[in-house]
């Protein structure tokens, strides 16, 4: 704990420091800034120019430090502009460049240049070639990147939607997403954790529309800077900031036989003050799911089968409301509040058959499930920078309060005995205190140093109410790391780095368990870049990551809704470690892209679920060392300018060793695929069709089976570009997925096949209004914390007080 308050005192002293002090140790002496506005006409009709494009270019070393777009009525306003003389350079297609000059001083830092005319170019243009624009998927340093604003296609659809084009990465039909085979991953909102993510993030998804997705980060590698997340990776998703001055925003529905969703965004902004806010809220239309499930206890020669139906309902709604300031050029401050709530349950009834030496049992079990997962998340993120280009200081807070319930009831209804019932009721509690300090400084344009500084408090609260007892646990973890990126060569990049992180951990269970546990990591991470060509690069990478067990490995309450298939915690798990290397290569042939990787993967104290057929209990136990080799391929290509094609194939091992006995599981192969191809025609017309294929995986005990899902969309641009409409089918030829999950031993077999209700037909709406005038903003620093093994099977239902 003596580190732990060290580490906070050092945080606080670099925050006050770095606030007050430029890096020299000197008092900073804060620059006034303005603004340089003016009305562009053509001068021949005298009507606004709009998305004419506006760039400010300094006179003394002819640099361009900032520029925008005129809006509808062709005004232009360029925020955060240092005294200085300057030239305003204004073109657009069709008209011939014209460059004015204009100066700002301290006493007056905001110019209005008045109305500029533009003369129509003497050439009429009848096609024009756009170059510059980004690329779908931009392969960097230490992290793929897919620019879902470049894809036409994703109109009406939701966040899960675009994963499924994402290179690497697979989603389930419930909207679980893995990376490279692995369900181990983190995924962040603008680099942030969130409580909807934390709770579920399969329904967080569905909640985001895809219309307001900007690009998606897959790490694979993440450097020292991200805290130590285990063997899966990072997902980002990069939402589209509004900065234009007015007031724009988007509507989003969707409707149809399985999922209903609708969605709503006002942004505005004036001057140097900003505000962004949405709400969204979703509904799925409650159908009925065959569940068949099989219990075998060979050693007691026992058989018990339940087969019936459950009809699942979920609701839900989210939604954020946040402002940020700009006070010069130098420093500037955002806040954000985030807030959801997701309601789910089932109404159920199963015939249960027991057949043992003494006989054979029949009786219907009927059950109830209703659980609520709400949460509130508050930051506040400051964050500086300096005349020298890149040194920037950001210090962050964030407030996160989590609450969560889950009330079971059910019936075991005989035809001749007294009916049994078992009540269940969890309540839990989760509150998470964050502050962060970043600081970067480049000694040059190839030499970059990243640092800084980091503190997370959770205290969680669980406590089943038929008992009477609580679950108190409380998580403090420490942080310090520091990367430098250098070249050692013109095509050559490194990005190496080191974290240290200590966490301390105590809880009480009941009246009778009490546990603590400390520990000190370090985690290194290295990167290293090739550039074989302009468009051609190989990096090779190395990092070592940890995965701490949330209170969905932890709480050792009984779950016995039901009393054939208890589940519990352990309180006692140990962390995950896991040391990646990888090898990637990537391409860009004439607009096609490939990329391809291999990496090896070596996890100690991997935390799996046991079953007990004498206790009819799943808990969760470190259970070994895994090892694992993995490869995966991405490729895209356009056979015609306007049709695109992809696919996407990831193979890796599984394997697990106990390190005591050095018992192997045996070597299995774990897989996916997917393939989409899409065509935009003429009109604003887009169509679409993607198949997915995830194969069986492989677990400690058994298998989790085979799915495969297929779909289509046809969309239509409307209101000159503005909204689209749109319909969506899916799996059309069959209305269920089956899928069978399976554990065995030479003791027991425990089989459940269940029958998703998947066929769907849906009709999809959006509409943007205002303009969206992107002028360059600084980019926030934010917190990010992703250092837990999250529970299985997030789509909800699980216990209470589930920590982040």
């Amino acid at each position: 704990m003596k580190r732990m308050i060290l580490l906070c005192v050092a945080l606080f002293s670099i925050a006050t420091a770095k606030a007050q002090f430029g890096v020299g140790g000197g008092t900073t002496k804060v620059t006034v800034t303005g603004r340089i506005s003016a009305l562009i006409l053509d001068s021949v009709t005298k009507k606004p120019v709009d998305y004419a494009s506006a760039s400010l270019i300094r006179v003394k070393d002819n640099k361009s430090v900032n520029g925008g777009l005129t809006d509808e009525k062709g005004k232009i306003s360029i925020q955060n502009v240092s005294p200085d003389q300057y030239k305003l350079s204004i073109g657009f297609v069709g008209y011939k460049n014209k460059t004015v000059l204009v100066k700002t001083t301290p006493e007056k830092p905001d110019l209005n240049a008045g109305t500029i005319y533009l003369s129509p170019s003497s050439n009429d243009l009848q096609e024009v070639q756009i170059t510059g624009q980004k690329a779908l998927v931009e392969n960097k340093i230490d992290k793929l990147v897919y620019n879902a604003e470049q894809d036409v296609t994703i109109a009406g659809g939701t966040a899960g939607d675009v994963m499924r084009k994402v290179p690497m990465l697979s989603v389930d039909m419930d909207g679980n997403v893995s990376l490279r085979g692995s369900s181990q991953v983190r995924v962040l909102i603008n680099g942030k954790p969130s409580g909807t993510m934390a709770n579920s993030v399969a329904d967080a998804l569905k909640m985001i529309p895809a219309e307001q997705i900007k690009s998606i980060e897959v790490i694979t590698s993440p450097s020292a800077k991200y805290d130590a997340e285990g063997s899966g990776g990072i997902i980002n998703i990069i939402t589209k900031k509004k900065t234009a001055q007015g007031v724009n925003g988007s509507v989003n529905a969707s409707a149809g036989t399985r999922q209903n969703n609708g969605t709503f965004s006002l942004n505005a902004k004036q001057g140097r003050l900003g505000f962004t806010s949405n709400v969204g809220v979703q509904y799925a239309i409650p159908q009925d799911t065959r569940i068949s499930i099989l219990n075998q206890n060979i050693a007691q020669n026992t058989i018990l089968t339940q087969d019936g139906y459950t009809k699942a309902k979920r609701w839900g709604y989210n939604g954020s409301v946040g402002a940020d300031y700009d006070f010069n050029n130098y420093n500037s401050f955002s806040t954000n509040i985030k807030f959801n709530k997701f309601e789910n349950g089932s109404d159920g009834s199963l015939n249960v058959i027991s057949t043992a030496p003494a006989g054979t049992t029949n009786y219907e079990r009927i059950t109830k499930n209703e659980g609520s997962m709400s949460n509130v998340d508050w930051s506040a993120d400051y964050r500086r920078t300096t005349k020298k280009e890149g040194e920037e200081l950001a210090i962050s807070g964030q407030a996160s309060f989590g609450r969560n319930t889950n009330d079971f009831n059910t019936r075991n209804v005989f035809a001749t005995l007294p009916t049994v019932t078992i009540l269940g009721n969890n309540t839990g509690k989760n509150n998470e205190y964050t502050a962060q300090g970043d600081y970067t400084y480049p000694f040059s344009k190839t030499v970059i140093l990243e640092t800084g500084l980091k503190g997370v408090f959770r205290t969680i609260e669980s406590k089943y109410q038929n008992t009477n007892q609580n679950f108190d646990y409380d998580q403090n973890v420490g942080a310090a790391y520091g990367v430098l990126s250098f070249k050692v060569a013109k095509a050559t990049s490194v990005k190496g780095g080191l974290r240290a992180e200590y966490t301390d951990i105590s809880g009480v269970a009941g009246s009778s368990l009490n546990f603590k546990n400390d520990y000190f990591n370090l985690f290194p991470s290295v990167i290293v870049s090739q550039a074989l060509s302009q468009m051609t690069s190989l990096k090779l990478s190395y990092n070592r990551r940890m995965q701490r067990p949330s209170l969905f490995y932890l709480n050792p309450f009984l779950d016995d809704s039901d009393p054939e298939n208890q589940r519990r915690g352990n309180p006692a798990l140990s962390p995950e470690l896991t040391d990646l290397m990888e090898l990637s290569y990537s391409t860009y042939i004439k607009g096609s892209v490939i990329n391809a990787s291999v990496y090896y993967r070596n996890t100690k104290d991997v935390i799996e679920s046991v079953f007990t057929p004498a206790q009819k209990l799943t808990t969760y136990f470190n259970v070994g060392t895994s090892k694992s080799y993995g490869s995966n391929v991405f490729a895209s290509y356009n056979p015609l300018p306007k049709w695109t094609l992809m696919g996407n194939f990831s193979i890796n091992s599984y394997e697990v060793i106990n390190p005591d006995t050095q018992v192997s599981t045996g070597v299995y192969a774990n897989y996916t695929a997917f393939m989409r191809s899409a065509i935009a025609f003429t009109g604003g017309w887009n169509t679409e069709v993607f198949g997915v294929y995830n194969g069986k995986r492989r677990s400690f005990q058994g298998t989790s089976g085979a799915m495969a899902f297929y779909g289509a969309a046809l969309k239509k641009d409307i209101m000159k570009k503005k909204a689209t409409v749109g319909i969506n089918v899916f799996n059309i030829f069959a209305r269920d997925l089956h899928i069978e999950n399976k554990n065995s031993s030479p003791s027991f077999v425990q089989s459940t096949n269940v029958y998703y209700p998947i066929r769907s037909f849906g009709l999809n709406f959006s509409y943007n209004f205002g303009k969206i005038n992107y002028n360059a903003q600084p980019k926030k620093k934010k917190i990010t914390n992703d250092d837990l093994k999250q529970g299985e099977q997030q789509q909800g239902g699980q216990m209470g007080g589930q920590g982040k």
